[in-house]
């Protein structure tokens, strides 16, 4: 409405221009809908939604993107992304940013942090705007939470991970196992062959007396190699249950280095390696048969596996400034040496770094498992170092030394006696002839008067009929076994054979074997085979200092 003076009069005027405008308050009416929709649309999806013009400033938004920064639209609106995203995320998606504005959609996934501090895995996608001059003025950007999917996928992917590796694991454990009884069935036979042909020969009666000797020689050689082939065996089944106990007393570990050198003297000498020692008197508390064991293993590898003219070096100190004080022993050979690879997998059982090996020098591959058993049962390490193959190796075990003040060593022991048993009423029961036989051979060369039955029903008949000193039983029997045969003995009277002194003499050789042979009333557990002077020795042991004479083991019964 415009006013203005009519030009020669006394009066004023007023234009009026009147422009309709209904259609265009129609129209923001309408786009002001559509953006309430839009925003209520976007608003009610699980994904951020914003829209960044190419200033790289928000102009839109939904309510997801509010919760994620933690802020209101007002707060978020004309803001950058570098001041909502802090540095270290927008050079995270700054080369992404770079393409959707040169007009690439673009889709990744990442990590980011919400300002909770929550760590998220986000899937976003950048789609490229162009107006109408055919600019890119920004772009659209969607994100998502693939969380719950990344986690889902990384544990399907460990998942098949562990199946895979389960797999491996069981196919190498079978490999392994295959390989290993391929050995024992080796190792197992190959003494056999000379213990069988010598025995023939033998038998004809046509050799000479150094061939006799040497076939003698030769039989008892492969059959000590089975026996300690089967300890083994027994010996790393205890390990593997867990039931391999110790049997400790005051020692010198120096006593127990000299006697393993004893046993490896002749092997080296065989084969020209010279072995050097420099040993000091080390007092450990200690199970002396076990810690034997340890050094045979070590010392016959080192003889082993050192070829001819090499050397081998044993050294025994004590070690003051270790946490425990230990008494270190160390084996160092000029051998064949370990590779890198298979270094850490040198004390493992049923592990051999090439199972050609044993088709070369022996053995079942157990006596190092076997020895870090028993020397983390003494409390002690044992380790292995190696430069490499054909570069020798050198083994060190440690055992915590015992207090000095409180320990004697005991003095050694003076040579055995010999054995006799004069007099002495035995009763041998076993149903295999052979065992039978041995057993009553040796026991009658050492004075015994002995009786042989082969089951538990004659050897009650046999104790009805006589007064007995000794019962020595084998277990497995047929119809009534050793420890039924030892219970019913124990319901006896007294006078009539119930207080028997008993031994199971025996080829079941664990230790639950010897428990239930304790529980059923026999006072020894013998594991078969046994050299006849152990076996004197365990008599004697048993009758006490009576066995010189019969009439001296009765009066103590």
């Amino acid at each position: 409405l415009l006013g203005y003076t009519l030009t020669g009069q006394d009066r004023e005027a007023a234009v009026m221009f009147v422009l309709d405008m209904s259609d265009r308050k129609k129209i923001e009416a309408a786009l002001q809908q559509r953006e309430i929709e839009l925003q209520l649309v976007t608003d009610s999806l699980p994904v951020l939604i914003s829209f960044i013009d190419a200033d790289l400033r928000y102009r839109f938004n939904n309510r997801a993107y509010e919760e994620w920064f933690g802020c209101s639209a007002s707060e978020i609106y004309g803001k950058s992304i570098l001041e909502m995203m802090g540095e270290a995320d927008y050079q995270k998606i700054f080369p992404y940013i770079q393409r959707v504005l040169a007009g690439e959609m673009v889709t990744y996934e990442s990590e980011f942090s919400s300002h909770a501090g929550d760590v998220r895995f986000l899937r976003a996608t950048y789609v490229p705007r162009m107006n109408s001059k055919g600019v890119i003025d920004g772009f659209v950007a969607m994100i998502s939470d693939v969380s719950d999917r990344k986690k889902n996928e990384a544990e399907k992917e460990q998942l098949l991970q562990r199946e895979h590796n389960a797999r491996e694991a069981a196919e190498r454990a079978n490999r392994i196992k295959d390989e290993f009884l391929a050995v024992v069935s080796h190792e197992l036979r190959t003494p056999m062959n000379p213990i069988l042909g010598w025995s023939q020969l033998l038998k004809r009666g046509s050799l000479s007396p150094e061939k006799t000797a040497q076939a003698l020689e030769s039989v008892e050689r492969n059959a000590r190699s089975q026996v300690q082939l089967i300890d083994d065996l027994l010996d790393i089944s205890r390990v593997l249950r867990g039931k391999m106990n110790l049997t400790e007393n005051p020692i010198d570990l120096s006593n127990v280095v000299t006697a393993g050198l004893e046993t490896i003297r002749l092997a080296a000498e065989a084969k020209s390696i010279k072995v050097t020692t420099a040993l000091s008197p080390c007092a450990v508390n200690g199970d002396e048969g076990r810690l034997q064991q340890v050094m045979w293993n070590l010392l016959s590898n080192a003889i082993k596996f050192t070829p001819e003219s090499g050397e081998v070096v044993v050294s025994l100190q004590a070690e003051a400034h270790s946490k425990p004080n230990s008494a270190v022993i160390t084996v160092a050979d000029t051998g064949k040496g370990i590779t890198a690879e298979f270094l850490p997998y040198v004390f493992e059982h049923f592990r051999q770094e090439d199972y050609s090996t044993t088709r070369q020098f022996g053995g079942l591959g157990l006596g190092l498992a076997i020895s870090r058993q028993i020397v983390e049962l003494h409390g002690g390490s044992i380790a292995a170092e190696s430069p490499g193959e054909n570069q020798g190796a050198t083994f060190t075990v440690k055992i915590p030394l015992a207090d000095q003040s409180l320990i004697e060593l005991p003095a050694r022991a003076s040579a055995p006696e010999p054995k006799n048993l004069n007099g002495l009423q035995i009763l041998v029961v076993d149903d295999e002839a052979d065992s039978q036989e041995i057993t009553a051979f040796a026991l009658t060369q050492a004075g015994a008067q002995v009786v042989t039955v082969s089951s538990g029903a004659e050897a009650l008949a046999a104790i009805a009929q006589q007064p007995l000193d000794l019962l020595i039983s084998d277990i497995g029997m047929p119809e009534m076994d050793g420890y039924m045969l030892m219970q019913q003995v124990r319901t006896l009277p007294s006078e009539k054979g119930g207080l028997l002194k008993a031994i199971a003499l025996t080829a079941y050789a664990g230790e639950i074997d010897a428990n239930r042979a304790f529980l059923a009333g026999f006072q020894r557990h013998v594991s078969k085979p046994v050299e006849p002077d152990r076996l004197l020795s365990i008599i004697c042991e048993l009758i006490k200092d009576t066995c010189k004479t019969a009439k001296a083991a009765k009066n103590i019964g």
